[in-house]
């Protein structure tokens, strides 16, 4: 397995850099008490790594072509502004498992007023960029599907959890607001 490097895979790989050192380095509020955690928003979480994974097995052998390359580098790095905007709009709520903290707020605001999963939605979103300059054709529905199946297990858990902490706000929201696909726009 041979990486074909091209300018539009470094920048990719730049972007997925930027989100990792953005998340794990990010200036952390004053955490709060976990007050209740879901159940099997793990298995979401392998299935979506699975998916990103798979982005790396089957290579295309040449670079991507430059409209392709340059649809992709604008997808991953709106990708990334939207994710850390989901970082700054949710501060001390932020997490990587589905809980809830001490004075939870249902976030509706930034990136959440456009759509429920900000966050899932921009990782698609750089994994599909990432297939688009690395993979063969192929992969990409692969991808697709696991990446959608774990994305719908955690949606799944964590909607559950803030519907049984918010109730009728959170159902107003969902009723409002998209799950993944801000359609329509409302810019």
């Amino acid at each position: 397995m041979r990486v074909v490097f091209s300018p539009a895979l470094m920048c990719i790989l730049a972007a997925w850099t930027v989100l990792a050192f953005a998340t794990v380095f990010r200036r952390r509020p004053a955490q709060a008490r976990e007050t209740r955690r879901a159940r099997g928003w793990s298995w979401g979480l392998a299935l979506e790594a699975v998916s990103i994974g798979t982005l790396w097995i089957w290579q295309r052998p040449e670079p991507p072509g430059l409209l392709l390359s340059v649809v992709a580098v604008l997808l991953a790095a709106a990708s990334v502004a939207v994710m850390l905007a989901c970082q700054r709009t949710l501060g001390r709520q932020f997490a990587y498992q589905a809980r809830l903290v001490e004075g939870h707020r249902l976030i509706t605001t930034g990136p959440y007023h456009y759509v429920r999963n900000p966050i899932y939605t921009a990782l698609f979103g750089l994994g599909l960029a990432n297939g688009l300059v690395l993979s063969r054709w192929l992969v990409v529905p692969l991808f697709t599907v696991l990446y959608v199946a774990g994305t719908a297990i955690r949606v799944q858990s964590e909607e559950r959890l803030l519907r049984a902490a918010f109730g009728p706000e959170f159902e107003d929201y969902a009723r409002r607001v998209p799950a993944f696909i801000p359609i329509p726009l409302r810019w």
